[in-house]
């Protein structure tokens, strides 16, 4: 059993699936901090200081009774929210990750399918017959006319 996993683990597949799933991790961390660190702030500031990621809503207070300023001060009250600012800053990062994927995706489909050019003709139609002739031909085997070169 060890020796069929290890044939499993070492085939291409599934190392590359492990680099893709890495990499994909450490591009996530980078999406989610764009969201966050940069893209939010100047939504928030234009929408009059909106800090997104503590929009909450308490469904049940906790021991100690609120106003909570932060979803962390609610948490630690114990008091159970909804918290719609972390789902759009979550929404926003799966949007752009989708975005990204999606032009990798649609680069790597577009190197893959870029078809090589057409080969060139060798045969021409006779222009009194319009049999089809090699195209290096000066007189027609079918009607015997003389063809212009070129």
């Amino acid at each position: 059993m060890l020796k069929e996993f290890k044939e499993f683990a070492m085939r291409g597949n599934v190392i590359d699936m492990a680099v893709g799933i890495i990499i994909g991790a450490a591009f996530g961390t980078i999406v989610n901090s764009l969201v966050q660190d940069v893209i939010m702030p100047p939504i928030g500031l234009l929408l009059g200081n909106v800090d997104f990621s503590n929009i909450f809503a308490v469904i049940k207070e906790g021991k100690v009774a609120g106003p909570y300023a932060t979803i962390a001060a609610a948490k630690a009250a114990g008091a159970v929210t909804i918290n719609f600012g972390v789902f759009v800053n979550t929404l926003i990062s799966f949007i752009l990750i989708a975005f990204a994927v999606f032009l990798l995706i649609r680069t790597i489909n577009k190197l893959r399918h870029q078809e090589a050019p057409p080969p060139a003709p060798t045969t021409k139609e006779c222009l009194y017959c319009f049999s089809s002739i090699p195209i290096k031909a000066t007189r027609c085997p079918n009607c015997t006319s003389e063809l212009k070169a070129g």
